[in-house]
């Protein structure tokens, strides 16, 4: 079970990279070269707030998962 945990540590980080490059890279950036206010207020929200929560919070967990802190041991 130990061994799953942590694969899937592996597999929050790359989704969180993932996250990262689809909320900037395919979101974010063709919002706010359109040139329209609601556009560039959606881009904004989605590059400077919700990109840096949902990868930072995959990212570190699995991280934790991925160093065995979610180990039965340690509860």
């Amino acid at each position: 079970m130990e061994l799953i945990k942590r694969l899937l540590g592996i597999a929050w980080i790359i989704l969180a990279l993932l996250a990262a490059y689809f909320c900037i890279v395919k979101f974010g950036f063709p919002k706010l070269q359109t040139g329209h206010q609601e556009d560039l207020v959606f881009g904004l929200i989605i590059v400077f707030i919700l990109t840096p929560i949902i990868s930072i919070g995959l990212g570190v967990f699995g991280y934790f998962a991925l160093k065995g802190e979610f180990h039965e041991d340690k509860m």
